[in-house]
């Protein structure tokens, strides 16, 4: 089974944000950084979701995030599916914070239960194909709108949504131009995805 060993984020201060990852979320392994000044502008077309078990624990981390120097972006509400919030880093990463629970069941914690990489498509079922030819295996899926791959215990789990709907959920204009600033390390790759987002093999 396909694994993600880890998410590297293309940085133009790798020493700044590593401090804030640390600071923030508490990151370490999963989230590598690599210095890039390559241009991009607007949305970089994925985002990073830490789910969690309750909102004492989103709100847990969208303060130390906000503490740390990021950016607000959609404010930690309820909704149909939960309660969750948006921050943007200091190096432009956009990350969701969510829960499916609308109770809290214990003190608040920064417990991370799970690392959601989703990557915008600009046609679903055409990068869907790609990754099933390249051995991936399909966890769920909702028609051309959403799919989830079964990543084992990998410690980052990898979803395809469209572009404008991930742009849409995150808060923030679809428009965007340049470089991902995104390179994701697995044991699939290398190759290059229909949309442009780069795999390298894990450096363990």
């Amino acid at each position: 089974m396909t694994s993600i060993e880890s998410v590297i984020l293309e940085v133009a201060d790798p020493t700044a944000a590593d401090r804030f990852y640390t600071e923030a979320f508490g990151l370490d392994t999963q989230i590598r950084l690599r210095a890039s000044e390559a241009p991009t502008t607007g949305f970089r077309g994925f985002t990073l979701s830490l789910t969690v078990s309750q909102p004492a624990n989103v709100n847990s981390l969208i303060d130390a995030a906000l503490d740390a120097g990021a950016s607000p972006v959609k404010p930690v509400t309820k909704s149909m599916w939960g309660y969750g919030g948006v921050v943007q880093a200091p190096d432009g990463t956009i990350w969701k914070v969510a829960t499916s629970s609308k109770k809290d069941t214990g003190p608040a914690t920064r417990q991370i239960d799970e690392i959601v990489l989703l990557l915008g498509a600009a046609d679903v079922a055409a990068s869907k194909r790609f990754y099933l030819d390249h051995g991936l295996t399909v966890a769920k899926s909702f028609g051309r709108k959403y799919v989830e791959f079964a990543t084992g215990s990998s410690p980052v789990k990898l979803a395809l949504y469209g572009h404008r709907a991930l742009a849409k959920d995150a808060g923030v204009s679809p428009d965007g131009t340049g470089s991902h600033r995104l390179t994701i390390g697995g044991d699939a790759g290398p190759f290059t995805d229909p949309d442009g987002f780069v795999w390298e093999p894990a450096s363990r």
